[in-house]
């Protein structure tokens, strides 16, 4: 009786072993991924269409001004549909848009800049149907650099409005 329960006990120990050394095998019978959906994309990745992942990185969260400009560019309109038409597919979604200026210029100045930036952006958008009351505009002048240096490819980074993503704020 003990030999059996010790040959029962070897075999298990092999075939654990054996399905061990096969990644393959363990796998297919006990993985569950819990985020995919039925077209394969994973929720909330930068291929889920309908995640701020996505927002941010296909569509682009960012549009960027000239010196002391807070009128759009036609990459800047391009970006702001992309963004109109993502918020009017995704309404549980609100938005802040954060105006930034580089670090030219007195903090009062910067300020009112980031807010005409903010203000040009929320406008587009609004135009292209999102709605006022899910948007948002604060300006942080030139107090949230991304790039700090006196050059003008810093500078040019620092000239933006940043589009950020709320869910369920909606109301």
């Amino acid at each position: 009786m003990k030999f059996a329960g010790r040959l029962t006990g070897l075999l298990a120990t092999a075939a654990l072993v054996a399905a061990c050394s096969n990644k393959n095998a363990l796998d297919d019978v006990n993985s569950v991924d819990l985020n995919s959906q039925s077209s394969g994309v994973a929720a909330g990745s930068a291929s889920d269409p309908t995640s701020p992942v996505y927002f941010q990185q296909a569509i682009g969260d960012r549009v960027f001004f000239s010196v002391d400009q807070s009128t759009l560019s036609d990459a800047a309109r391009q970006t702001l549909s992309g963004q109109a038409t993502w918020l009017l597919k995704n309404t549980d979604y609100t938005a802040t848009i954060e105006g930034h200026a580089d670090e030219q210029g007195t903090r009062e100045y910067n300020v009112a800049l980031g807010e005409r930036r903010a203000n040009a952006a929320r406008e587009y958008l609004i135009s292209r149907g999102v709605a006022g009351n899910r948007l948002r505009i604060v300006s942080y002048g030139k107090e949230r650099p991304v790039e700090i240096c006196s050059e003008e490819a810093c500078y040019a980074k620092n000239r933006r409005v940043v589009t950020v993503l709320a869910a369920g704020l909606t109301g």
